[in-house]
Formats: C-alpha cells, structure tokens, sequence
C-alpha cells in the first residue's frame, strides 16, 4: 500500500485510475517520453488501461500533487528489485517541471524508502536525459556505471546510466514538514 506523503508544496497519495486525465500531459506526450522505455500513451484511455488501471502491485507509486489540490501533477513509483534493494522512477508533466517539484516529491519518497529500512535506492536514465541524471546528482545519488545498449525503445537501442544512493549517504531533501 502506497503511504501518503507531504512536503512544504505537495502531496503524494495513491495513483488513481482517474489520475490519467492530468497525467496525459507527460504520458501521451512524445517530447515528455523520449527517454521512457516505451512510446507515448496513445489517449488518456489507453494510459488508464495500460499503465495505471492494471498495476500490478510490483511497484508502489505516488501520484504528486500540489498540496491546494488533488490534481496529479506527476508521480513518483518505487519497485522493490531484491531485499533491501528499490529502483525508483519518476515523471512530471511539463508545467510542473523546474519549479523544484520533481526534487521535493522523489526526496519525500527517499526519505519514506530509508525509514522502512531499505539500504540502497537506485535509478537508471538515458545518458542524454540532462534533467534527469542533474536531479539525481543533486539529491546525492551516486553515478555507478553505463550499460551499453541496455534498453530497445520507441527510440532505438539506448545505453543507461545507473544511479545509486546508500542510507548512510542520505542528507535529506529541503521542501519537507517538520
């Protein structure tokens, strides 16, 4: 179960089927999901049914909102890979990118990650993913490796970068109640 969350400026809760409305504005965008492992959601139907209606339950995700209201303005997802062990992801949607959410809402769900007893956290991006690979860095994550041609995507055989972060190397993130 996905555990509400909260900074000075957001709220993260449960993703709900209906968050697709708000979400296709990074989902079914091509510019938004060029470095996604797969193409733009065709229609917010479509996004509902294929990404958000059939979790699964092998990764919890938070839908990220603005804390004056429930619109989802992006969202943050978590998978557990091995004992201790969490990849996380994340997309916004474009106008609300570079106002600082994106890091806010991936620290707050760090900082949940760490408090449950996971002892590393880690992410992969495409090399070329400038704002991506930058916030990972700022939150002190770890650049670890390149895996060549890792990923076949909607825009060809692509290498990754993986990223790392150990509790012990956790600073925290500003933005966050005290």
């Amino acid at each position: 179960m996905t555990q509400r969350l909260a900074t000075a400026r957001l709220a993260l809760r449960a993703r709900v089927p209906d968050d697709a409305e708000s979400l296709f504005a990074a989902m079914g965008d091509a510019t938004a999901m060029t470095w996604w492992s797969h193409a733009p959601a065709e229609s917010v139907a479509a996004l509902r049914e294929r990404f958000i209606a059939r979790d699964d339950g092998s990764w919890r995700t938070w839908a990220v909102t603005r804390a004056d209201d429930d619109v989802a303005i992006g969202f943050v997802a978590a998978g557990e890979k091995r004992a201790g062990v969490i990849e996380i992801g994340y997309l916004l949607v474009p106008a609300a990118q570079r106002h600082g959410y994106a890091r806010e809402a991936v620290g707050a769900v760090i900082d949940q990650l760490f408090a449950e007893g996971y002892r590393r956290v880690f992410a992969d991006t495409d090399p070329e993913n400038v704002g991506s690979n930058r916030l990972l860095e700022a939150l002190g994550f770890r650049r670890e490796g390149l895996l060549r041609a890792e990923w076949e995507t909607h825009i060809g055989v692509r290498d990754t970068v993986l990223w790392g972060l150990l509790r012990d190397e956790w600073r925290g993130v500003v933005g966050r109640p005290a």
